[in-house]
């Protein structure tokens, strides 16, 4: 520390003496270009070697087993290339060749060249469709293979014990991307008056902070939210990723208010056996109901948290008794909550006294309406989901082509896939629920010496870096697992 006196006869600073932080000024670096066999991305290292347990790159081979090579890479091992180029962080085509450029740790990765013929001859004159369908197999059969292993999400695990506590959920959602160019083949205007794409999506909640992905599908930024043929598919192609579930476990569908269409939850009821729990507009039966019993205090029960304890000023009722549901499938059930509002939130017209009211259908039996709320709201960590997938590919549609681009989209749920897979069997702590970015600046970004001795590949990681523990031990675990078939 350096002392400076105040020079300045301020009757305010006189006397004081003002401490200020000398400037470490670093060595000047000398830069060359001689080193051998460095890698920048020495932790994605262990993506690779989790997508070689989880079959992932063979998945994907047979996927595409009919489609002949656009150069000597196979379509399968370049689609598995642009995955793992997303797991990574990577976002257009280019940064193919950040991965190429490391043969070592990479191996022979395709050109940006290759990878655009590749995903033309699957996606262009009428391919997409069945591409999508054999892509959409693979990451199941992937899936299954992770599941074996050691990563299947908590409450399939409980049930399979005879401890199930909950069902299985699974949340239906969709989102917009930006498109920056007004030619983009496919964009249009949005609801928000933006221009883009307005692509559906479906992810399970894994209980633990993480979710997998299991369905996409790309669509013009003017396409509604609440479409229910659009809805009945991705829940239709969401539950053909889910391996065999033990007959104990539901597995509930949830949305928001865009879920709110008769046709989808007749189609969850009748046709795929599941339970729903979405959102409810505010129509005027609704609204008159929540009114009547706005002050009605023993019709109200305290609101929980994630956790199960007491949530300050919440509280939720059942008005199924209060409005007609004859119309919804059977046994449904409409569920108000009530909170205080926001700090610095305008209140509005159906806000009453202070607090904010929403409303949720479901058909689900449990007699803890708190429980349920709690359950319904968990719906809300969608959004987490779709953020991570925006940092893994997702934000921007790079291709020229909306079939192309399609695809794109299949790719960055295997690559989201590929990430949850490597923490659940390579990862502990706060690294096996960390968000993407965070896995990267940490874990995956890191640099390595690869070095060739006795017959072996040996990759040396910094000492002093404070992750070096972490990406040793799951190296460890990865070795640990039972060798993949080939």
């Amino acid at each position: 520390m350096q002392d400076v006196g105040v020079q300045d006869h301020d009757p305010l600073t006189e006397g004081l003496t003002l401490r200020v932080k000398a400037i470490r000024r670093q060595a000047r670096l000398s830069v060359t270009g001689h080193g051998r066999g460095l890698v920048s991305r020495a932790g994605t290292g262990l993506v690779v070697a989790a997508s070689r347990h989880v079959g992932l790159e063979e998945a994907l081979a047979a996927a595409t087993a009919g489609v002949r090579p656009a150069a000597v890479h196979a379509p399968g091992g370049v689609l598995h290339d642009l995955a793992v180029m997303l797991a990574d962080g990577g976002s257009r085509l280019r940064h193919l060749d950040v991965l190429r450029g490391q043969p070592g740790l990479f191996g022979k990765v395709a050109s940006v060249p290759t990878a655009t013929r590749t995903l033309a001859a699957l996606a262009d004159d009428g391919a997409i469709a069945g591409t999508v369908a054999a892509v959409d197999r693979a990451r199941a059969r992937t899936r299954e293979q992770a599941w074996q292993l050691g990563a299947v999400p908590a409450p399939v695990a409980a049930a399979a014990a005879g401890t199930a506590d909950g069902p299985l959920c699974l949340d239906l959602d969709a989102t917009l991307v930006i498109a920056h160019s007004d030619d983009k083949d496919g964009a249009a205007s949005t609801y928000k008056r933006t221009f883009g794409f307005h692509p559906m999506t479906v992810w399970l909640d894994r209980d633990d902070g993480t979710g997998e992905a299991l369905a996409i599908e790309l669509r013009k930024g003017n396409a509604g939210a609440n479409n229910a043929g659009d809805q009945i598919a991705m829940v239709d192609r969401a539950l053909a990723q889910l391996p065999e579930l033990p007959d104990e476990l539901d597995v509930l569908i949830r949305a928001d208010t865009a879920g709110a269409v008769h046709g989808l939850l007749d189609h969850i009821r009748e046709v795929a056996r599941c339970r729903f729990s979405v959102g409810m507009p505010f129509k005027p039966a609704v609204r008159t109901a929540i009114h009547d019993l706005a002050h009605d205090d023993d019709r109200w029960v305290p609101a929980i948290t994630q956790q199960g304890a007491r949530r300050k000023g919440a509280a939720v009722a059942e008005i199924t008794d209060l409005v007609d549901l004859s119309s919804w499938p059977a046994g449904s059930r409409l569920i108000v909550r009530r909170e205080p509002l926001h700090p610095g939130a305008q209140q509005t017209f159906d806000d009453i006294d202070g607090h904010r009211f929403t409303a949720f259908l479901t058909d689900q039996d449990d007699a803890d309406i708190a429980v349920l709320d709690a359950r319904h709201r968990a719906h809300a960590r969608v959004e987490d989901r779709i953020r991570c997938a925006k940092d893994t590919g997702l934000a921007a549609m790079p291709c020229d082509t909306f079939d192309r681009n399609q695809l794109w989209c299949q790719l960055v749920l295997a690559a989201c896939d590929l990430l949850v897979f490597t923490q659940q069997l390579a990862l502990r702590g706060r690294h096996a629920i960390a968000e993407p970015k965070a896995l990267r600046y940490q874990l995956l970004h890191v640099a390595g010496r690869i070095i060739r001795h006795a017959r072996q590949t040996v990759m040396h990681l910094q000492a002093d870096w404070p992750f070096t523990g972490a990406l040793l031990a799951a190296f460890r675990r990865l070795r640990s697992l039972p060798t993949p078939a080939t």
